[in-house]
């Protein structure tokens, strides 16, 4: 049973309220996926998450096919954001663990394909949650911002709570701002880290092949939902 998904419970929901978790992931990760500028100049980690955090609350603000979970419309910003500000195959990797280095590269193609559907249909449903009234506080950063790797900390302001929302970034020279996204940090579980455990325990009963079916089933039948 994964992350959060339509059907059932998780390791995840079970430590968390199902309805504060599924709303703080999509938040988090639309408001860090999204339409970023072009900007010709590396931008500060902190500025690069409030920049986007910005822009995205306004897209989903005004529109309603987002607010209401439009999978076709979540797909397509996937599609043209993600792989611009994530590196969604280092989230993979470690999310899958050691069986990704023995995994080749058909089955490497597969995972991500539907890694990436899982996270999708996560936050999808959550959508329609989003509030005008919400808004995110980015925290002085710790550390220099010439370090590789950083973790900017946020809160999602809006709620009954502020609730708190980390990112872990790396440097990356292909990237217009400067920094791709490699784990969030919801409530103090790291999301990369949640599915690893759950991930391990398939791949130790049914190998990688066996991964990627459970996870391209659960795929479908959410689709049909």
């Amino acid at each position: 049973m994964f992350l959060n998904d339509t059907g059932g419970h998780s390791m995840t929901s079970r430590l968390i309220p199902r309805r504060v978790f599924s709303i703080n992931l999509l938040t988090g990760l639309l408001l860090c996926l999204g339409a970023a500028p072009v900007i010709a100049v590396e931008q500060a980690p902190d500025q690069f998450i409030q920049t986007m955090s910005n822009e995205i609350l306004d897209m989903v603000r005004k529109d309603p096919a987002l607010k209401a979970g439009d999978l076709q419309k979540i797909g397509l910003l996937v599609d043209t954001k993600l792989l611009t500000h994530v590196n969604f195959q280092r989230m993979t990797a470690a999310a899958v663990g050691p069986a990704w280095r023995q995994a080749s590269p058909e089955q490497q193609k597969r995972l991500q394909e539907e890694f990436k559907m899982l996270l999708m249909r996560s936050y999808s449903g959550a959508l329609s949650q989003v509030k005008d009234n919400y808004s995110i506080a980015v925290k002085p950063l710790r550390g220099a911002v010439t370090e590789n790797e950083v973790v900017v900390r946020t809160e999602i302001r809006g709620g009954s709570e502020p609730v708190p929302l980390d990112y872990r970034l790396e440097k990356s020279a292909d990237s217009d701002s400067g920094w791709r996204i490699y784990n969030f940090n919801i409530l103090g579980i790291w999301l990369v880290d949640n599915y690893r455990t759950q991930f391990s325990q398939e791949i130790n009963a049914k190998g990688v092949d066996g991964l990627i079916a459970t996870l391209s089933e659960r795929n479908k039948s959410n689709n049909r939902k």
